[in-house]
């Protein structure tokens, strides 16, 4: 194992590492910008190295002043937990090149499954199916047209090297294609430095169903069952639970089948997630594969009882895969909801301020992944995931009232500030979710409908 290891992250991942690694008996440097100088990594860790100011262009997307802290403080690996530099593969090789272990899969993997277009081409190789659409990025406007044209609409325009519910447009008819694409073009240049994009068939009321996966650097992998990621603002997740409800036990086992020899067949290694979309009918298609931890990771932890930072640090230390698929046991359900401090009345618009109050749910079988205290100064510059909570119960029924009791008991006050909390509250009370029929369209429906009233709830 590792002697020492740099964490090139922030917010409540840089927390979830830096604990496992304490754990492990891993020795923790952290990196951090001028905002997070007084964060919580910061107090805990070993050593911390301030690497430049708020921007995250300069500090935690500076990969030279990253591994120049790795080097100073004599780390031996990177952790880049998610976001930020977690899936670039020109970061991963410029750790190999200075003697560092990037805590993720090869660079070579990881460039070809950031382009998500490439991807798609490996998985039809490998034989997962493929929503109806373009393999290859579309150069012009009149090729995402014609591909449109033959595969019906809507459409959704994505970015090759899109990543993070960044760089897509649904396209409903043949008039608003031209402008979606220039638009979408624009933004992935913008985002990603890259302006290909591509043109699949837009699948409405689909379900969001990933798979996570395990793999070690000898041919070894496992699947740990799937995840529900369908309620989504903006392409973005706000609840996850393990296992995916609503689907027959074998759909299940054959995403998470066809999911392992996918990423087997391009030699993935480390914690990975792969992600289907999941018709009406059961039918379900490729997205991506994710190349770090996931946000939604405890959900899985807690069906599993198996701690995938830790194993993370395993494989990449060149250990052999200490779980074979027999040995996977998936106990009860966990579902995950994530408090962002944001306005959802206002089209969930980070509200930034300082805490007055924060105080975080108790009780059995109830997690909070947070780095948020009272007095806590939440910036402007960052994503704004606050916490995670997570809950686990022996069945969905129990789950839901423990996470909505959990929710509850949460005390979050500050001036000007709104968290996703009350929404939340909204979506655990939808009769479509709570009977694991709700689709990728739920938060949509649910920002067009009327607010309930609730006089039981203060928040």
């Amino acid at each position: 194992m590792f002697p020492k290891v740099l964490i090139a992250n922030r917010g409540e991942i840089a927390l979830r590492v830096l604990r496992a690694c304490r754990e492990l008996g891993i020795r923790t440097a952290v990196v951090y910008s001028t905002a997070d100088a007084d964060s919580a990594a910061v107090r805990l860790a070993d050593e911390a190295v301030r690497i430049g100011p708020s921007a995250s262009r300069r500090s935690y997307l500076n990969a030279a002043a990253i591994v120049e802290a790795a080097r100073k403080v004599g780390a031996q690996a990177v952790h880049p937990g998610y976001g930020f530099l977690s899936e670039d593969a020109d970061f991963a090789e410029i750790c190999a090149d200075n003697g560092l272990t990037f805590v993720g899969p090869p660079p070579h993997v990881m460039s070809v499954l950031a382009d998500k277009s490439a991807a798609r081409a490996l998985m039809s190789r490998a034989g997962l199916p493929l929503a109806p659409g373009a393999v290859q990025p579309t150069p012009t406007a009149a090729d995402a047209a014609a591909v449109a044209a033959e595969v019906g609409y809507p459409v959704i325009i994505k970015a090759a090297a899109g990543g993070g519910g960044r760089g897509m447009t649904v396209v409903h008819a043949p008039a608003e294609l031209p402008r979606a694409y220039a638009r979408t073009r624009a933004a992935a240049q913008a985002a990603f430095g890259d302006d290909r994009v591509y043109v699949e068939r837009y699948l409405t009321d689909a379900r969001h169903v990933e798979v996570q996966l395990l793999c070690d650097s000898h041919g070894n992998g496992v699947h740990l069952g799937t995840r529900d990621c369908s309620v989504q603002r903006r392409h973005q997740k706000l609840v996850e639970e393990a296992p995916a409800p609503g689907l027959s036990p074998a759909t299940l086992d054959s995403i998470a089948r066809i999911a392992l020899h996918g990423a087997l067949d391009v030699g993935f290694t480390g914690v990975g997630t792969v992600e289907f979309l999941v018709d009406a009918e059961e039918r379900f298609h490729f997205l991506e594969i994710n190349c770090r931890i996931q946000v939604e990771h405890p959900v899985t932890e807690m069906i599993t009882g198996i701690d995938l930072v830790h194993e993370q640090f395993h494989v990449a230390a060149g250990t052999p895969l200490r779980w074979r698929q027999q040995d996977i046991r998936l106990t009860g359900v966990a579902i995950e909801c994530r408090v962002n401090v944001e306005d959802p009345d206002s089209g969930f618009a980070p509200t930034p301020g300082r805490l007055d109050r924060f105080v975080p749910p108790g009780g059995p079988f109830t997690r909070v992944d947070t780095h948020g205290h009272a007095g806590y100064l939440v910036g402007p510059y960052y994503d704004s995931l606050l916490a995670k909570v997570a809950v686990w119960a022996p069945d969905r029924d129990l789950a839901l009232s423990r996470l909505e009791r959990a929710l509850g008991e949460f005390d979050i006050s500050g001036p000007g500030v709104s968290t996703t909390i009350p929404f939340v509250r909204r979506v655990l009370d939808d009769a479509d979710f709570r009977k694991g029929r709700h689709s990728t369209g739920l938060v949509d429906r649910l920002i067009a409908a009327p607010i309930p009233a609730h006089p039981r709830r203060k928040r």
